[in-house]
């Protein structure tokens, strides 16, 4: 129930009309006590004979009716339409060498990037490698090149904070729509940047799903850990920012995960899931795949989802994502976890 006192939001019957008899927490491998690959549920381009696919055009159709929202990403700057083939010779350099330049390229340090790729509005905020795992390829899809370079973009809080929208007042999500537009335009000109070093570079950006699950690359990458909501927290920008990424074979050394307690604060907090208007996320943790960890109700978030324009309220409530907040959670419940760790060892001893 909400903090309000008041029952769950209901889609109308129209929307409820277009689920499948499937439920999308099934799709989704909720209760499944075996691992396997994730399948696509949501923003499929073509969406074809999915079992969501009435529902994804309907949500389509309903998204691009808003001029602005339609305006976002058809008239965005986006980065290259066209990627080129890869030099015919590469370049040579250490795993070590490549790593920094692809991190300075990202992030837009001094001297980082050669005459002829854009600068403002092309960088990002984080940056951080991981080596593929098959458990993060979606099912009907493989993966061939062995390296992953992940890309955070901060959102605007405030203007996050304008969620949910509706078409009157768009702000909320077109802060969404934006910083998806920023992260296409860094990993398509890093993409680029690195086939002209003479490696193959494949980008993926949304909010479009692609061939690949980012959420859990970019905890392996040291983004930060899954929250009650079912989205990262970061230990300087909480939920706020959204994910890219490149898939390439240029040697790349991977980054460490960052647990700083985050986990443990989700716990015991239920900001997020008493701000949820359709009571979909789980306030205890579920077997998934088989893995025990936060996650969403899908049949009842998307219909609210759709019917806001993509809601996003639960990032923005989240208490780390008020700005300048994270880093002192993260400084206190880093700092907790060690004496509580350390108490164990004691124990132990």
């Amino acid at each position: 129930m909400s903090k309000k006192n008041q029952p769950p939001w209901t889609p109308s019957p129209e929307h409820a009309a277009l689920l499948p008899e499937i439920s999308g927490c099934d799709f989704n491998g909720w209760g499944e006590t075996e691992a396997r690959r994730p399948r696509q549920i949501f923003w499929l381009r073509k969406p074809g004979n999915h079992p969501f696919a009435r529902l994804l055009d309907a949500v389509k159709q309903r998204f691009t009716q808003v001029q602005a929202y339609n305006d976002v990403y058809a008239k965005a700057d986006r980065g290259p339409h066209k990627l080129p083939d890869p030099a015919p010779e590469r370049r040579g350099a250490s795993a070590d060498s490549w790593t920094a330049q692809v991190k300075d390229f990202v992030l837009d340090r001094p001297g980082a990037r050669p005459a002829g790729y854009p600068g403002a509005g092309s960088e990002a905020e984080l940056v951080g490698i991981a080596a593929i795992r098959p458990e993060w390829v979606y099912e009907g899809f493989e993966s061939t090149l062995p390296n992953l370079v992940i890309v955070g973009n901060a959102m605007d809080h405030a203007r996050l904070s304008r969620v949910p929208s509706s078409a009157e007042d768009p702000e909320g999500q077109l802060e969404v729509c934006d910083q998806y537009n920023r992260g296409a335009r860094v990993v398509n000109w890093l993409a680029h940047w690195i086939r002209g070093q003479g490696y193959q570079a494949v980008p993926h950006a949304g909010p479009w799903v692609g061939s690949l699950n980012l959420l859990p690359a970019a905890i392996a990458c040291g983004f930060g850990e899954l929250g009650k909501h079912g989205s990262l927290i970061n230990r300087e920008f909480g939920s706020s920012f959204r994910l890219a990424a490149v898939e390439t074979d240029l040697p790349l050394l991977p980054d460490a995960p960052d647990a700083f307690g985050a986990d443990d604060f989700c716990a015991g907090c239920q900001v997020c899931a008493n701000e949820c208007p359709p009571d979909a996320i789980s306030r205890e943790k579920r077997l998934v795949r088989g893995t025990v960890k936060w996650a969403v109700d899908f049949d009842r978030c998307i219909p609210y989802f759709n019917e806001t324009y993509g809601c996003g309220i639960c990032i923005a409530v989240c208490p780390w994502s008020t700005p300048g907040r994270a880093p002192k959670l993260a400084q206190r419940f880093s700092r907790r976890a060690a004496e509580r760790d350390a108490t164990r060892s004691e124990v132990a001893a």
